[in-house]
């Protein structure tokens, strides 16, 4: 990424492959840097505990919060371990397990979005994938309790909105959020995955764009030259935005943000570039 001029704006393509960076701040650096105390909660209660989804009871600030989000590692062994951030069915109902145990307890849920998108395997299609992440998006709209959801590196397809139905969307500057990879898009509409750059430019995948689309409601500024330059700045980041943003949802009833939440959803669409 050295041939990247950070001082200028960058392409849409560019921004994918920050977004994809290893060096970018994970699931982990967060709980580190937000958290002052983090509780892991483990399993579906149905089939087992997926690593490439990580949540529990969580302190930020002082603010006692559910923070659930995809799990990347920082090594190959790792990236294995967590099936590189792909959840498989059991990781969403984990995440959707812990999202009525935050609205039980009323607390504030957090989610973390960084995947490429849901795990497409064989077993995790027999296990209930579609189902898995449906059944989620009718919890979280219903869910009462707020929601606040961080998009910090790649948003990949249902597999990211699978915990991402919420009150607000916050996204990382060099952070992209799409239906689909640009590869995956340039494959079907031109049969050729070399036409990426051209993909990431037509499908307004970076904050800029979703920002003007209304999908999003923030895009978090990264430190110079992005966030795997200074990952303890762009942790910094996060912090005082969450804290912003529980601070404003908590005051409102429980009904006043399924009916917010609801219109936001309608919105989503009605604007154009």
């Amino acid at each position: 990424m050295s041939d990247i001029d950070f001082t200028k704006p960058l392409t849409p393509w560019q921004i994918v492959q920050v977004a994809r960076m290893s060096g970018r701040p994970l699931i982990g650096d967060y709980i580190k840097g937000m958290c002052s105390d983090f509780i892991e909660l483990h399993g579906d209660r149905v089939f087992g505990d997926d690593r490439g989804m990580i949540g529990g009871f969580a302190t930020i600030g002082g603010e006692r919060v559910m923070l659930i989000g995809h799990q990347k590692g920082k090594s190959v062994e790792e990236n294995i371990k967590t099936n590189f951030g792909m959840a498989n069915p059991e990781g969403y109902r984990k995440a959707m397990r812990l999202m009525r145990l935050a609205e039980k307890y009323h607390l504030p849920v957090i989610a973390l979005v960084d995947t490429p998108g849901a795990y497409p395997g064989l077993e995790a299609e027999a296990r209930g994938q579609a189902e898995a992440i449906a059944k989620n998006l009718t919890v979280m709209a219903g869910l009462r309790t707020p929601y606040i959801i961080v998009v910090t590196g790649e948003g990949g397809s249902g597999g990211a909105l699978g915990i991402a139905v919420g009150d607000t969307v916050l996204m990382l500057q060099y952070a992209v959020y799409s239906v689909i990879s640009p590869e995956g898009c340039a494959s079907i509409l031109w049969r050729d995955g070399k036409k990426a750059p051209e993909a990431a430019k037509a499908m307004k995948i970076t904050a800029d764009s979703l920002l003007k689309l209304g999908i999003i409601d923030e895009i978090l500024p990264e430190p110079t030259g992005a966030a795997h330059s200074d990952p303890r700045a762009m942790v910094k980041t996060v912090k005082a935005a969450v804290l912003k943003c529980i601070k404003e949802l908590k005051v409102l009833p429980a009904d006043e943000l399924v009916v917010r939440r609801y219109a936001k959803l309608r919105r989503m669409g009605s604007a154009t570039l």
